[in-house]
């Protein structure tokens, strides 16, 4: 009776202490041994958020989950893994709990490891607990965000030291007013640069962490293209560019209006600010297969098929000296895609050089849209993806997630 409450109290102190924020449990553990560990502890085991494996003073295995198997730790009855083997026999050595991360491949062969911290602890005189904790998806997450905050950082070094280099030039020139006057205009042009980056910087990171569906409501489609073509109306009429529109009305998605107002102003913003002067814009929207399409094509140079699969990457640009001309920060067609991803839906873009551009949103739509209208026909899309404002999508390379 006093091993029996002992193991109980001992496994839940463990449990208490190394449990994490996550609330799924493992796959249902297995026993291989019934009867050779108290019920107290297998209930224990049970509801704890990590792979588990219970290890006795001969090494064999007497219960374990079935990811803790399916991870290659344990084959058979016994433990297949040399390092977390090694880890054992140093805690049956000291009595001493012990903790390290171990790289895992699926199989021999694996190509992608995965990050595994492995927790050993003895419970009692015969019984070794192991926990095991998968952090390949914690660390894929800071790797990415060292990697943004480092482009973060290159990137405003330019405009930075550019507005630096230009106060500089407007000191020395304190007695040419043409002089100043001409750097006064690059200051000003460096400062609406910084500004937009800094914009979309703010905007990236929003999004990233905001839950779209926390305030989630249904969002006309057509008041947000509206929206979005009067604010970028001064800039379509200093291209002397047409902004059309075409495709299905009164489409309704549901989701947080200005996150969406924001993704469709950068698409239809590059698409004026890379388009030839006095070309077409058009926006063509329509109901296919559960989902609202939004599509925005122009009659600029298009885009290379190589540059295609990389364009939704943060601070990827095409053309970096043309980008500085258009005051492009990188950030604009990743602020697409994660507003696309948060709201379940995808992002894809069609485009041949010397022929132009198309980007299409897909968001899943609103149940008042699907009896609003027949879902119309893949067939139905004219050759021509400025044709009457509706677009051509295919073939469509697909943002990655």
């Amino acid at each position: 009776m006093a091993l029996l409450i002992g193991a109980g109290l001992g496994a839940g102190t463990l449990a208490l202490l190394m449990r994490r924020r996550s609330v799924d449990p493992p796959a249902p553990v297995i026993d291989r041994s019934a009867g050779a560990i108290p019920r107290s502890l297998t209930a224990l085991l049970e509801v704890l958020p990590q792979s588990t494996v219970l290890v006795d003073s001969s090494g064999l295995v007497v219960q374990s989950t079935a990811e803790a198997q399916a991870l290659g730790v344990v084959v058979g009855d016994r433990i297949g893994n040399r390092e977390v083997a090694r880890l054992l026999s140093e805690v049956a050595r000291t009595g001493i709990s012990m903790e390290r991360d171990i790289d895992l491949h699926r199989s021999p062969s694996g190509r992608s490891p995965r990050d595994m911290r492995f927790r050993v602890a003895p419970l009692t005189s015969d019984i070794t607990l192991v926990l095991i904790e998968d952090l390949s998806e914690s660390r894929r997450i800071e790797a990415v965000r060292r990697d943004f905050v480092a482009n973060v950082s290159h990137e405003l070094k330019t405009p930075v030291g550019a507005l630096g280099l230009l106060a500089e030039a407007v000191e020395a020139a304190s007695d040419d007013p043409g002089q100043v006057l001409h750097f006064a205009r690059r200051m000003r042009i460096e400062s609406a640069r910084l500004a937009a980056l800094v914009a979309d910087i703010v905007d990236l990171s929003r999004l990233q962490g905001d839950d779209p569906l926390e305030h989630a409501r249904p969002v006309s489609i057509d008041a947000v293209i509206a929206e979005a073509v009067d604010s970028l109306r001064m800039s379509a009429d200093a291209g002397a560019i047409d902004v059309v529109r075409g495709g299905t009305a009164g489409l309704v998605v549901f989701g947080e209006e200005n996150h969406l107002l924001t993704a469709l102003r950068n698409l239809i913003g590059n698409a004026i600010k890379y388009s030839p002067q006095s070309t077409r814009v058009a926006i063509g929207t329509r109901l296919f297969d559960g989902t609202v399409e939004i599509s925005v094509s122009d009659q600029g140079i298009g885009i290379a098929v190589e540059d295609q699969v990389r364009i939704f990457e943060r601070f990827y640009r095409v053309d970096q000296a043309r980008s500085r001309d258009t005051g492009g920060t990188g950030l604009g067609l990743a602020i697409v895609k994660h507003v696309c991803t948060n709201h379940g839906g995808s992002i894809s873009v069609w485009s041949l050089p010397g022929e132009g551009s198309t980007f299409t949103m897909r968001i899943p739509a609103h149940p008042t849209s699907l009896s609003l209208v027949p879902e119309t026909d893949e067939s139905t899309h004219l050759a021509n993806p400025l044709e009457e404002g509706v677009m051509h999508t295919e073939p469509t390379i697909e943002a990655a997630s």
